[in-house]
């Protein structure tokens, strides 16, 4: 299941059991005649089932879907002013499932505000109208779910990063590997396309890659991989990826870059990897392609075949070179 699923399924949840529950206290309040508070939970109920509609609407934008702190916040709104109004009984029911669906919908840091902020409400109504030892006791209990909740979104957060980390990153190397480069590729022609700035790809592998694995063995290589890798990092300029393929193959993705600059990056690349010394393996060289987004380029696959063409121009030319390939330019 991916993020943005899994945050439809807990948001359209989560919308649901606060309406079911909200709906209880309404039918509760009309039996036993407090019809002020029925039309409260009547109307927190319908904006709870909003948030389901419009969880359901923008199911597939849940990672940036504004209209649930507007849901959210009127929620807010509408029980601070329903407690100094009507001063409903045992308000802290009412709270704490509003402070878990903060939680729960928005992002941590906007959760915790509006939960804070609602709490501050309730802490102040209670001095004015409880004694200090129950108003201590009710916005305890409140800030203990909360903080709960906070703590355990924080956790399924981190381990979320962190699992999205390990998918896209190169465990011997810690760059990016190839499932995550198709996909920034794709966004950074279509930001060259809408913005009309260049991009420049560089594909590049090491010279006798298996002749040096035979030599220094596989740990010799990996060791060689995580070298080049840290150098390349140095090279690159902020704003630039770096990404690890399979048999000791690189791939740059430059945005912002002519065919001047591209040129000059990989001729900077070859030059300072040939003329250190590496440990294990000694002198070290590399063979790179590279190229700049044409206009007819639009996918991933115009860039990275023509890349790894320029590449192989450069392997046949001999070791230590560099080549670039021109693509074609379409006429308006």
């Amino acid at each position: 299941m991916t993020e943005t699923r899994l945050r439809s399924f807990t948001h359209l949840a989560g919308y649901l059991f606060a309406s079911l529950f909200i709906a209880s206290l309404a039918f509760q309040n009309l039996r036993y005649g407090f019809y002020k508070l029925f039309f409260l939970a009547s109307g927190m109920a319908l904006l709870t089932i909003a948030g389901a509609g419009y969880t359901f609407i923008c199911r597939r934008h849940q990672l940036s879907a504004p209209g649930h702190l507007i849901i959210l916040t009127a929620l807010n709104s509408g029980l601070v002013a329903a407690i100094y109004v009507l001063d409903p009984p045992g308000i802290s029911h009412w709270v704490m499932p509003l402070v878990l669906l903060n939680l729960l919908i928005l992002p941590l840091r906007q959760g915790m505000i509006l939960s804070l902020l609602l709490l501050a409400a309730l802490v102040l109504f209670l001095l004015l109208t409880q004694t200090v030892t129950a108003t201590v006791t009710i916005s305890t209990g409140v800030f203990a779910v909360m903080a709960v909740a906070a703590l355990y979104i924080w956790h399924y957060d981190h381990m979320a990063q962190s699992a999205e980390d390990l998918a896209i990153t190169d465990p011997v190397t810690g760059a990016h590997n190839a499932r995550f480069l198709d996909e920034t590729l794709q966004k950074e022609i279509s930001r060259a396309i809408e913005m009309s700035h260049s991009l420049s790809v560089v594909s590049l592998t090491i010279d006798y890659a298996d002749e040096a694995e035979d030599l220094h063995g596989k740990a010799g290589m990996q060791r060689l991989l995580r070298d080049l890798t840290q150098h390349l990092f140095g090279v690159i300029r902020a704003g630039d990826t770096l990404y690890t393929l399979e048999d000791g193959e690189f791939f740059l993705i430059l945005p912002f870059t002519p065919e001047e600059g591209v040129r000059v990056i990989a001729e900077r690349i070859r030059r300072t990897i040939a003329e250190q010394t590496w440990p294990l393996a000694g002198k070290v060289t590399v063979s790179l392609g590279c190229t700049t987004r044409a206009s007819s380029d639009t996918r991933t696959a115009d860039l990275r075949k023509r890349v790894r063409q320029a590449m192989e121009e450069a392997r046949k030319r001999g070791a230590d070179s560099v080549w670039y390939s021109q693509g074609e330019v379409r006429q308006p």
